[in-house]
């Protein structure tokens, strides 16, 4: 073989060479760039809540001492739409350009969080606690709505005329402190969808 035909070998193996590594480079930026393609339509992290979205948000409810008073941590996530008025405004308006995944604490004072209502103070009929037992000021009950929810009172007196019971909510008068975090953003109907898990 002559010195001239081994060169060329050479050659055409090198460039062989050369090719495989340009595919290989090509390959691996494409794989790059279908991956962040991906992440960008499913976690979207340029997706902020605005009103109009439907949000599932995490939280832990607690008061000035840091007392948890509720938390749906590890549970179902609360889910509304924003700007419809579902929870406290200073919820709503916390989560008004959160992004999904971002966390925040925030804390709502007593006269923007549950406000006392009188209306919600009124006397039933004894029969309506299906018991045997005397009732006593200060005692916890328990009333079906007729939407099926579920109405938490408090006893205030008990008379011959009735049982007056308040179903304000015991938040009522106290600064609430929210630990947040959007888990997922739905956008209204005419944005796009970004979900994630926490």
């Amino acid at each position: 073989m002559k010195k001239s035909e081994k060169l060329k070998g050479k050659e055409k193996v090198a460039a062989k060479k050369r090719q495989y590594k340009l595919v290989g480079v090509v390959a691996i930026v494409a794989i790059v760039v279908i991956c962040a393609a991906a992440y960008l339509v499913v976690f979207n992290p340029f997706t902020v809540a605005e009103a109009g979205d439907t949000v599932n948000v995490t939280y832990t409810l607690m008061f000035d001492n840091k007392t948890v008073y509720q938390t749906n941590v590890n549970t179902s996530p609360l889910t509304f739409t924003v700007g419809s008025g579902q929870v406290l405004p200073g919820v709503d308006t916390a989560v008004r350009g959160m992004k999904q995944n971002e966390k925040k604490t925030v804390t709502i004072p007593a006269d923007q969080a549950y406000i006392y209502n009188p209306d919600l103070v009124e006397i039933v009929p004894k029969s309506l606690f299906q018991t045997n037992e005397p009732i006593y000021p200060g005692e916890k009950a328990y009333f079906r709505s007729t939407t099926g929810s579920v109405i938490p009172v408090v006893v205030l007196n008990v008379t011959d005329a009735g049982v007056a019971v308040d179903a304000n909510s015991p938040l009522v008068g106290q600064n609430l402190t929210f630990d947040i975090q959007v888990t997922s953003i739905k956008k209204g109907s005419s944005g796009s969808t970004a979900t994630a898990t926490s």
